[in-house]
């Protein structure tokens, strides 16, 4: 049999912010409603336990004021090199998928040039003219396209090893009268990946991903903050919750699916699932779809670990900081060893969606 080349995992790290900010942190806060751009008629008390009955997040991370996403990004890069025992300077590539660019404490405008790649690559001192630098912004799921970007590269033959990073400071950019600012957290996560030359399949084994524009593209954007008397000046990130919802439920699985089907697997062959988490019933309601297609019946619990409850949504670094945390034996109940299949989906603006099926090594 011949060999193939694979893009494995050789190592992985992640960093969580040290600031946590549970819901009492809210009480004070007036939030507006979407529709009628008024104050809510209701206790704050009463907003945020429905809040956490649906998203079940009890608190969040939030980065400190002198920190921005290409530092929580390197900070994240560096575990992951560590990890490895690797030398920077061996890195062909470093792609950063993440949302908003760079964040000062005290504004909410995005700096994108240069590129967080970039910065990563400058805080990791590495000198080297042909480590690439880029990023991929494709929201939520922007670490898992990042992947599946870096799997291209490495089976093109041209490159070899890379750094894929996921970053977000979204506490910046969560209007503070919308209490969807509450879902909102901090975080960055990362992977060293390699080609591997293999008679046996290892490593990345399919992926599947499809972009919504035409009908779906204003579920998520930046608008002014639901406040009027709010400086006009500042974009939040805004979301029609109960569509996006709806949206994930009906189109998640299916990428899934797809990704399983290119890898001929079933879902019965899969150990772990890790989701992109903004809302714990949506997950759960999209993995009992998922399951569902293969006529599989059960609770989700033992497949897809969470994180949002004490983590918060952290956009493009939860999936790998997620990874991270089960490698490390920081996840109660879940572990990945040699030979499990794994899938990383996620769901996010644009809309977009995708799917990566992953064989540990």
């Amino acid at each position: 049999m011949n060999k193939k080349i694979y893009t494995t995992i050789i190592g992985s790290g992640s960093y969580i912010p040290e600031l946590s900010v549970n819901n009492d942190y809210f009480l004070n806060s007036t939030f507006y409603d979407p529709k009628t751009r008024k104050p809510i008629d209701k206790d704050n008390e009463e907003v945020i336990e429905k809040f956490k009955e649906i998203t079940n997040i009890s608190e969040r991370r939030w980065a400190k004021p002198d920190q921005m996403t290409s530092d929580l990004g390197a900070l994240a890069s560096l575990d992951a090199i560590k990890s490895t025992g690797i030398d920077p300077e061996s890195l062909d590539f470093i792609i950063v998928g993440h949302n908003f660019g760079n964040i000062e404490g005290d504004t909410n405008r995005p700096m994108l040039i240069p590129n967080i790649a970039a910065r990563v690559k400058q805080q990791l001192n590495i000198k080297k003219p042909g480590t690439i630098a880029f990023d991929v912004l494709a929201g939520c799921p922007g670490w898992v396209q990042a992947l599946i970007v870096a799997d291209a590269l490495i089976k093109s033959g041209n490159y070899n090893r890379g750094l894929v990073v996921g970053a977000d400071v979204n506490s910046r950019v969560g209007d503070p009268f919308d209490r969807d600012c509450m879902i909102f957290a901090d975080g960055a996560g990362a992977v060293v990946v390699e080609g591997t030359l293999s008679e046996t399949p290892v490593g990345i084994l399919s992926h599947a991903a499809r972009t919504d524009a035409v009908a779906f593209a204003e579920l998520l954007v930046q608008e002014h903050s639901l406040n009027p008397n709010d400086d006009q000046d500042r974009r939040y990130i805004r979301m029609q919750g109960h569509k996006v919802y709806v949206y994930a439920l009906q189109n998640v699985p299916g990428v899934a699916k797809e990704a399983l089907d290119k890898a001929n697997l079933s879902l019965t062959d899969i150990k772990k699932v890790l989701i992109h988490q903004a809302n714990e019933k949506m997950d759960e309601a999209i993995c009992q779809r998922l399951m569902k297609l293969y006529h599989i019946k059960g609770d989700t619990h033992d497949i897809m670990p969470m994180t949002i409850s004490e983590l918060g949504n952290t956009s493009a670094a939860t999936i790998p900081t997620m990874y991270d945390m089960i490698k490390k034996g920081k996840m109660n109940g879940h572990e990945i060893k040699s030979g499990d299949n794994i899938i990383f989906t996620s769901v996010g603006s644009g809309m977009n969606i995708n799917a990566v099926i992953y064989k540990e090594i």
